[in-house]
């Protein structure tokens, strides 16, 4: 027997056999809907008080008969998109309204969430007949346009229409337009970010983060086409923004050929699967959009490490939202009876590899402390910088050593520690230490995996806290960098204030930074000759600790063992060595330390 789709409870014995008829019928590829099939549905929504749809293949074939209610259609499964670009489903919805009402919004999200080939309403009158039809097709839009066009109502008898020639047009219009398209490597994004009206400060702090997600964005390789914005009385437990917003981005998103929603928020596992089937997108909070950067860029064992368990412990709760078949028994010899679900057993492998990985960095981390202790020893002082992301920290350390580790304008294009050292005159040194940058709200799984790393800073002589100075919300970033400090029990270590980027400030703005703050310099980290300053405030504060290390006896710093890397080498970037040194073992020549003359 043929399968009825929808609203089926309660129909009469007559209804069912007029909605079974329905699949018999064949609609010619040259017209939107025969004078058979328009004649079967107003019969069959008669019969039954409600409306009833046809989803007709190209081929002409009915595929599914729905019914709904009165008022709408719930359409039902129907797989998966075609992948060709520029192609649409290869089903069009032909259906009945009972009050003569014109296509609904509905009916215009589904057109365009499903990529349907068209939506046709079939309006009929008190009599039940069917008097006009209104039908609407995707189009390709400009930004700011609709990506739909709506046609009628047409009466019934003069619906002539080429389907087939109108498809092909269509079709080869999307495929233009994709050819021409900017080709994004992690693909095109709409930011969605849902505010809390009762906050005092939330429109001000929403525009801050709208930012900061943009860059992140960027940094992870996403081409940004939209952003939406919504101020609520309170986040919807289901859907974060509310059902209305959310038609309207599927259809932004269909019109501006995004294939993925960032969210600012934080989003529940349950949320995130809802939006992501409501909408056909890949969903992706702020949370997954910082770890996908980290997995990017981690490049030494202990990062890899870092990134892989923070990346579980975000998982975990969520896989059982990836795939209802984790849900099913496994069979076989072994599976039968009770046993374990897919599920089950994903969750249980998940957690033996984050037990494993919580083992191999506490190993990483004893390493690290016995080369702190050596450092120690050695009694060379260590200064370690830190601050927000993308405050320019790697930038400085190149300026002041001369060395070449990665410095991009992109948020965390560093994740692994770099020390290098930094000569004074009177044969006098310091260990310059780089340090993963920070960001508002970081991840807790990710600090907590990360943390180890800002034990570099927990030796440290001296912090050098850079901040952006051109970054209007450097405010905010100097008190979050202060509260991991606080967190790391940091706060009595001596700290100098870096305000970098003077480049891009006004004129006077800089003694404006500085101005009633003690332990605070205005310098640019791409010009070395402005560094001068900074140099000597250093030297001042480490004149106490170079005179203690004066009478401590020198230690051989040849014997400091190296971080070692995946591939059985040794990471110059965990080492002690001289710049000198570093350079001779990557066969460049080397450049004279950074000296204060």
């Amino acid at each position: 027997m043929p399968e009825l789709f929808g609203n089926t409870s309660g129909l009469s014995p007559l209804a069912i056999q007029k909605l079974e008829r329905i699949y018999r019928r064949r609609v010619p590829l040259d017209t939107i809907a025969s004078a058979e099939l328009i004649r079967s549905l107003s019969e069959a929504s008669r019969e039954s008080a409600r409306q009833v749809g046809a989803l007709v293949h190209r081929s002409g074939q009915v595929d599914y008969v729905i019914v709904g209610d009165a008022t709408r259609l719930m359409l039902p499964n129907v797989g998966r998109l075609r992948s060709a670009s520029g192609r649409f489903r290869g089903l069009r919805l032909v259906h009945t309204h009972l009050h003569g009402e014109a296509l609904t919004h509905d009916d215009l999200v589904d057109l365009v969430r499903l990529r349907l080939d068209l939506v046709a309403a079939l309006q009929m009158g008190a009599t039940g007949d069917v008097r006009s039809v209104s039908y609407a097709y995707n189009v390709p839009a400009q930004p700011q346009e609709k990506p739909y066009r709506v046609i009628g109502p047409v009466p019934a008898g003069q619906l002539d229409e080429d389907f087939g020639q109108l498809m092909t047009a269509l079709e080869s219009e999307f495929a233009k337009r994709a050819r021409t398209r900017e080709v994004a490597s992690e693909g095109r994004a709409i930011l969605v970010q849902v505010g809390d009206k009762g906050r005092k400060d939330a429109i001000a702090r929403m525009d801050t983060s709208l930012r900061e997600l943009r860059e992140l964005s960027r940094t992870a390789g996403v081409t940004v086409v939209d952003a939406v914005v919504q101020v609520r009385d309170g986040i919807d437990p289901r859907y974060v923004l509310g059902r209305g917003k959310l038609d309207e981005l599927i259809v932004r998103a269909v019109g501006l050929d995004a294939s993925l929603l960032i969210f600012d928020n934080n989003l529940t596992p349950t949320q995130a699967s809802t939006i992501a089937r409501q909408t056909d997108l890949k969903v992706v909070d702020r949370t997954q959009l910082i770890l996908d950067i980290f997995a990017q860029r981690a490049q030494s064992r202990d990062g890899k490490l870092q990134v892989e368990l923070a990346q579980l412990k975000y998982a975990l709760p969520r896989l059982s939202q990836k795939d209802d078949s984790l849900s099913r028994l496994t069979g076989g010899i072994g599976g039968r009876g009770p046993g374990e679900t897919k599920l089950e057993i994903g969750k249980r492998r998940a957690r033996e590899r984050v037990t494993h990985l919580e083992t191999q960095l506490k190993k990483l981390a004893e390493q690290r402390r016995q080369r702190r202790q050596r450092r120690h020893r050695n009694a060379v002082p260590i200064v370690a910088i830190v601050g927000y992301t993308n405050a320019g920290k790697s930038t400085l350390l190149n300026t002041l050593t001369g060395a070449d580790v990665l410095a991009e304008d992109k948020l965390f294009a560093t994740l692994d520690p770099r020390s290098r050292r930094l000569r004074f005159p009177e044969e006098r040194e310091v260990v310059l230490t780089d340090t993963v940058g920070l960001i508002r709200d970081m991840p807790k799984d990710l600090y907590a995996a990360f943390r180890a790393t800002f034990e570099e800073a927990s030796d440290a002589d001296l912090i050098l806290q850079v901040v952006d100075a051109s970054d209007h919300d450097r405010d905010q970033h100097i008190q979050t960098t202060e509260e991991v400090l606080e967190d790391l029990g940091l706060l009595p270590v001596p700290r100098l204030l870096v305000f970098n980027k003077a480049d891009l400030l006004t004129p006077g703005e800089g003694r404006r930074l500085v101005l009633g703050r003690n332990n605070a310099i205005v310098i640019s980290a791409t010009e070395r000759e402005t560094a001068r300053p900074l140099l000597e405030r250093m030297a001042a504060m480490l004149a106490e600790r170079w005179a203690a290390a004066a009478m401590v006896p020198e230690y051989d710093a040849g014997e400091e063992e190296v971080e070692p890397r995946e591939d059985g080498g040794e990471d110059p970037a965990g080492s002690l060595h001289t710049l000198e040194d570093l350079l001779a073992a990557s066969g460049r020549r080397a450049r004279p330390s950074a000296r204060l003359n």
